[in-house]
């Protein structure tokens, strides 16, 4: 079965850090360019990041560069996103997604609120 399933979501402190996981399975993860987005509660989803099939080339929205960075093992399948400095506007069901937008998780949520 062709899936991507995020981990790591949860309630943090302004200022705080969480990592995302994303497993995939039932695809060659290793050749895909790989993105995060995220979608705030009444909002529509918002393009957070990309990272290249190799990992060499990544790519940011200006709301969260310097303090989130992409990652992925492509060894393991796994696509990470390391979130630092967390703003209540980081809020929002974060989710992982292939760059050609065939395959895409079931989302984590993060909350960031004191």
């Amino acid at each position: 079965e062709v899936q991507l399933v995020e981990s790591g979501g949860g309630l943090v402190q302004p200022g705080d850090s969480l990592r995302l996981s994303c497993a995939a399975s039932g695809f060659t993860f290793g050749s895909h360019g790989m993105s995060w987005l995220r979608q705030a509660p009444g909002k529509g989803p918002e393009w957070v990041t990309t990272i290249v099939s190799g990992g060499g080339t990544t790519y940011y929205a200006d709301s969260v560069k310097g303090r989130f960075t992409v990652s992925r093992d492509n060894a393991k399948n796994t696509l990470y996103l390391q979130m630092n400095s967390l703003k209540p506007e980081d809020t929002a069901v974060y989710y992982c997604l292939t760059t050609d937008g065939l395959v895409r998780g079931q989302g984590t949520q993060v909350t960031v609120s004191s």
